[in-house]
C-alpha cells in the first residue's frame, strides 16, 4: 500500500509508523508535536488502545515498509480560523489483505468528536482508498450490536449486515459494485 496520507473534506489520514507508535506511549506531547496536532482528552478512543498501539508496532516492524498504510491510521481535523489541527480518532485496518481479498477496517472516535459525521468519513475514505488496490475483492467491519453511530456510519456507506463469526459483534461487508 506504501500511502504516507489520505485525505477527505474534512480530515487528514497519517499512516502509522512505529516511531509515531512508540512516541504515542510513551511521549505525548512529543507525539502532539510531530503532527503538529491537538489532542483530545480522551485519547485514546475506544477499542483504539494500548493494546492495539502494541499489536500495531509489532505489525509495522515485521512487515516494515511493505504494510505501511495497511494498519493504523491518525485521523485529524484540518485546522480552521478558530481551531487547531486537532487528532479525533483512529483508524485503519487490520492488516493487508487476505488470500481471497478480504480487508477488514476498524475507526474509534473521540468522544469530544461523535454524531458529526467523523465516522462515516472515515469509512468512506478507508473503503475508497482499499478499492485503489487491485488485490481487494471484499471489506468487512464488525461493531457491537449497542452501537448505533457505527452502524449507521457502515450503511451509510453501502455495508450491509451478515452472519458473524464473533458471537458478541455484527459483522458487515462491502463487495464491489459490479
Amino acid at each position: 500500500m506504501n500511502a504516507a496520507f489520505l485525505y477527505s473534506n474534512r480530515l487528514l489520514f497519517v499512516a502509522g509508523t512505529p516511531t509515531l507508535l512508540n512516541l504515542e506511549l510513551t511521549d505525548r506531547a512529543r507525539f502532539a508535536q510531530l503532527l503538529n496536532v491537538a489532542i483530545t482528552s480522551d485519547w485514546p478512543p475506544g477499542e483504539y488502545d494500548e493494546g492495539a498501539m502494541r499489536f500495531f508496532i509489532d505489525q509495522l516492524i515485521s512487515g516494515q515498509e511493505e504494510v505501511i498504510g495497511w494498519y493504523n491510521w491518525y485521523v485529524i481535523t484540518y485546522p480552521t480560523a478558530t481551531s487547531p489541527a486537532t487528532l479525533v480518532a483512529g483508524a485503519g485496518y487490520f492488516g493487508p489483505p487476505s488470500s481471497d481479498g478480504t480487508v477488514e477496517i476498524g475507526y474509534s472516535v473521540s468522544k469530544e468528536w461523535r454524531r458529526q459525521g467523523i465516522a462515516t468519513e472515515i469509512v468512506s475514505t478507508l473503503t475508497a482508498h482499499a478499492w485503489k488496490q487491485p488485490e481487494i475483492r471484499r471489506i468487512i467491519a464488525h461493531t457491537l450490536p449497542s452501537n448505533e453511530a457505527s452502524i449507521k456510519a457502515l450503511t451509510k456507506n453501502g455495508f450491509y449486515s451478515f452472519e458473524s463469526d464473533d458471537p458478541e459483534k455484527l459483522c458487515f461487508e462491502l463487495l464491489p459494485i459490479a
